[in-house]
């Protein structure tokens, strides 16, 4: 009794609405709850413990030792990121800066290079001039034309293609060949034809022996050729009305085709490139073959086209560095 006796005194102090009628557990168990109630959040866990400096902790919850270390810690962290984030980024191994392009030629195509100014376009005939002596090679370099035009290839009547025979020649030893009956054969042969034949040729083609940079055939047997245009399609070998080489005056085709007879077509950008001689000719006789290169593609203008036809035009030699020209 004297325990009952102590906790009724106990809950009499704490104002707990207990009587001697409670059993001692009752008893217990309204201390306990009112005991709970009133402790505050982070220690209602665990009485707290004293360490040795004197400061105090909770055995668990957010005023516990190991709870206020990893704080302490990941404020350190925090603190940390926000230096390193200050301070620049230094790579061990910084990669090395790209030259420029033009460093990176050789010295001879550098030297050529400061010939030309990059801001002007020039007049033809001083663009002729330069590029023989920009020539950076120790071979006989070609001389090309760059011309980008206002059109739209797959459209019909924009898909720019024409052949022309070059006033000075194209200064290439041509190697024409001559697919025809009997008296065409005869015809090419006295013209300068290097291969004439009918059914020796396409034997020859059999064998897939191609010794020929110009195949010319005369309309009567051009049938007789499709077997073939698997060989001869994709070398750009194959017969064409579009390019003169399919001819029934198979001796005219030969003379134009070793006089210097070049085609051009515009690519799938709308670009046309042609070898308009060699540097070895001069700027006169290069000056003639361009200005007929020139004319026959203003004169081939399409009428659906309006307004600017030559978007630009640039002349170069082979790995040389190229000129902007007016046309």
């Amino acid at each position: 009794m004297a325990k009952k006796a102590d906790l009724l005194a106990r809950a009499k102090e704490m104002g707990l609405d207990v009587s001697v009628k409670n059993t001692i557990a009752q008893i217990e168990e309204a201390i306990a709850s009112a005991g709970t109630k009133a402790a505050p959040a982070d220690e209602q866990t665990a009485p707290a413990e004293v360490e040795a400096t004197g400061e105090t902790f909770a055995k668990s919850g957010k005023r516990s030792k190991k709870a206020l270390e990893e704080a302490e810690a990941d404020a350190e962290k925090e603190a940390r990121k926000d230096n390193e984030a200050e301070e620049p980024v230094k790579k061990k191994n910084p990669a090395p800066k790209t030259r420029p392009l033009i460093e990176r030629r050789s010295k001879k195509y550098r030297d050529a290079h400061k010939k030309i100014d990059k801001s002007k376009v020039y007049p033809v005939s001083e663009a002729v001039d330069l590029a023989v002596q920009t020539s950076t090679t120790t071979f006989d370099s070609s001389v090309e034309l760059h011309v980008r035009l206002d059109v739209d290839p797959r459209q019909a009547d924009q898909n720019i293609r024409e052949t022309l025979v070059l006033p000075a020649g194209t200064g290439k030893d041509v190697r024409v060949a001559v697919f025809g009956e009997d008296d065409d054969v005869k015809k090419a042969r006295d013209a300068g034809a290097d291969v004439a034949g009918n059914d020796d040729f396409l034997q020859q083609l059999d064998k897939e022996d191609i010794n020929f940079d110009v195949l010319i055939a005369s309309p009567k047997v051009m049938a007789r050729l499709s077997k073939y245009a698997r060989i001869l399609g994709p070398k750009g070998l194959m017969p064409s009305p579009k390019s003169g080489t399919v001819n029934a005056d198979v001796a005219k085709a030969v003379s134009e085709a070793k006089a210097g007879k070049v085609e051009y077509r515009v690519d799938e950008a709308g670009i046309i490139h042609l070898s308009v001689g060699k540097v070895s000719f001069g700027a006169e006789k290069i000056g003639q073959n361009l200005d007929a290169v020139i004319t026959s593609i203003k004169n081939n203008k399409p009428s659906s086209v309006k307004g600017n036809f030559v978007i630009s035009a640039y002349l170069t030699t082979s790995m040389g560095p190229s000129i902007k020209i007016a046309l």
